[in-house]
């Protein structure tokens, strides 16, 4: 499929997407459970709660408390799901994670909202930009940032069947839905479209973004391949140097900080298996502030534009 035949099925949060999908994992797994710490509306839990307030756990604004419940369920076979905003999913209780979760392996899922700075207006003491790389450290954590509502949905009844913890994140924003058609599978990327002149790697939010962006650069004769890296770890490598190798070079895009996240990652597999130049979309080392969704993503260089002119900097780079 051409980028420009990918069009939006109707627009909805990601957010929303977890909610729907809580709600179809327990009906089809009875020991799934979930936690919140006071956001139940904000993680739209409403529904979760009216077919199965006995498996509803609301235990105040006392995150580091309901990571160590969380851990203590699983050892009766639960499958928690803990639900709060990604700042404090796990700045607020990064050592409850490691110790009680991460380090034992704990079947816990880590359900982040509200990340980035899509947040907007809540400001900057609420928009986390370095939880991927909090997460994606942890030993044996995996680490999932889908693109839009069905993705998020699918990946919230994946991780219920998945054996292990996992750092699941998405956001407040109404953003485009167009992978309602595109199967989900844990570590296996998605692919958009072919192409030979660059790779435009992307997770989150940002893959609608790289997808308007390779509209255009095919447009002006720019052959792009559009990569969505939902799930950052473990990573698809062999996805990503396929396309390497086709394209020579890349361009990542995420709603994080450029250190610690989804360019981190990338450049790691490159440097290790086939080096070639790269450019970033990201924050740049910086925190956010309060603002619209879209004026926080064209002011700190995560727009449309700012993913086409990466672009162009890498195919000049690779040519030079």
């Amino acid at each position: 499929m051409a980028l420009k035949e990918i069009q939006s099925s109707g627009n909805k949060d990601t957010r929303s997407g977890f909610g729907d999908g809580i709600v179809e994992a327990a009906r089809k797994n009875s020991n799934v459970v979930a936690l919140t710490a006071d956001l139940a509306g904000s993680l739209k839990l409403n529904q979760f709660m009216k077919e199965f307030p006995e498996r509803f756990f609301q235990v105040g604004i006392a995150e580091a408390n309901m990571m160590g419940i969380a851990a203590g369920l699983t050892i009766g076979g639960k499958i928690p799901f803990t639900t709060t905003f990604a700042n404090f999913s796990t700045g607020r209780v990064y050592d409850q994670i490691r110790q009680s979760i991460a380090y034992s392996g704990k079947n816990v899922k880590i359900c982040a909202s509200h990340a980035g700075i899509t947040l907007g207006e809540d400001g900057a003491t609420h928009q986390i930009l370095e939880d991927i790389g909090l997460m994606k450290m942890l030993p044996g954590m995996t680490v999932i940032v889908p693109c839009d509502y069905a993705q998020t949905k699918a990946a919230t009844i994946a991780i219920a069947e998945y054996e292990g913890p996992v750092y699941l994140r998405f956001g407040r924003p109404v953003w485009p839905i167009f992978t309602a058609d595109k199967p989900f599978e844990i570590g296996k990327a998605q692919q958009f479209s072919e192409g030979t002149d660059v790779t435009i790697f992307a997770c989150g939010h940002l893959v609608w973004n790289a997808i308007q962006a390779g509209v255009a650069l095919e447009e002006k004769g720019i052959s792009v391949e559009v990569i969505n890296i939902h799930t950052i770890k473990p990573l698809d490598e062999e996805a990503v140097l396929r396309s390497l190798r086709k394209t020579k070079c890349a361009v990542t895009a995420e709603e994080h900080n450029i250190i610690g996240g989804l360019g981190d990652a990338i450049a790691q597999c490159a440097a290790k298996n086939f080096p070639v130049p790269i450019e970033y979309v990201g924050t740049n080392d910086t925190f956010g502030e309060s603002g619209t969704p879209a004026q926080l993503l064209k002011k700190y260089g995560l727009d449309v534009p700012d993913i086409i002119a990466a672009a162009e900097k890498v195919i000049a780079r690779k040519n030079a």
